[in-house]
């Protein structure tokens, strides 16, 4: 396939992530623009930062003056579930070189994640990472020019990522016979939820749920 035909491949299946990235890249960008911090500032977080729910996170963090330890380890913490699902791309990103490889990493996001894992094609997957990744920049930069020139009122915007979460699980769900996987991380969530409590739950959940499915991966793989 020609590269004209992969980049209108991946940007024919990059559609619904560009409908969500948009949207919620702006309401983003209208909370950042909220706390003092302008398209600039927008723009920069979604290149070097790019990770939603750490963006919306960081908003606030910025504005209340956290220290940069607090930043890092909250950013560690939110974002440790890019460790877990990363690990499975490993062999298919093995033979990609230079800073193709180094971006490709780097722009793994869980949307973009649940595209790449079904492509053997390594032009196909750069062009949805980049693509994805436009999407979001574009959304909160929008947003951030709209918050500094129109009245909006904040509260409840940063679920919006809570939603795209629900909405890409029940996709898969629907999507996909084994129905294993989903489950686990389910209950161990619940289960770590109740020992952890909401503010320690995620760094435990992640590694029991990384630790059933391994014990579990050939009977998943069979299903």
């Amino acid at each position: 396939m020609r590269a004209s035909g992969k980049i209108a491949r991946a940007l024919h299946d990059t559609l619904p992530v560009m409908t969500g990235y948009l949207v919620l890249g702006m309401g983003f960008g209208i909370l950042l623009s909220t706390k003092g911090y302008g398209a600039l500032w927008a723009f920069a977080m979604g290149v070097v930062i790019y990770s939603g729910t750490m963006q919306f996170v960081a908003a606030d963090m910025f504005s209340g003056g956290a220290a940069l330890g607090s930043v890092g380890m909250t950013a560690l913490m939110v974002s440790a579930r890019h460790l877990f699902y990363g690990i499975s791309m490993v062999g298919r990103y093995r033979n990609i070189h230079g800073l193709k490889k180094l971006y490709m990493i780097y722009a793994l996001t869980d949307e973009t994640y649940s595209l790449v894992c079904e492509s053997d094609d390594e032009d196909y997957c750069f062009w949805v990472s980049l693509l994805d990744q436009s999407y979001w920049v574009a959304g909160s930069v929008t947003g951030a020019l709209l918050g500094q020139v129109l009245p909006f009122d904040s509260t409840g915007i940063d679920f919006a990522l809570t939603a795209l979460f629900v909405s890409i699980c029940v996709d898969q769900w629907l999507n996909s016979e084994n129905h294993t996987p989903a489950l686990t991380g389910l209950t161990a969530s619940v289960l770590c939820l109740l020992i952890f409590g909401r503010d320690n739950f995620l760094i435990p959940s992640m590694i029991l749920i990384t630790c059933a499915l391994f014990a579990r991966r050939g009977r998943i793989e069979n299903v």
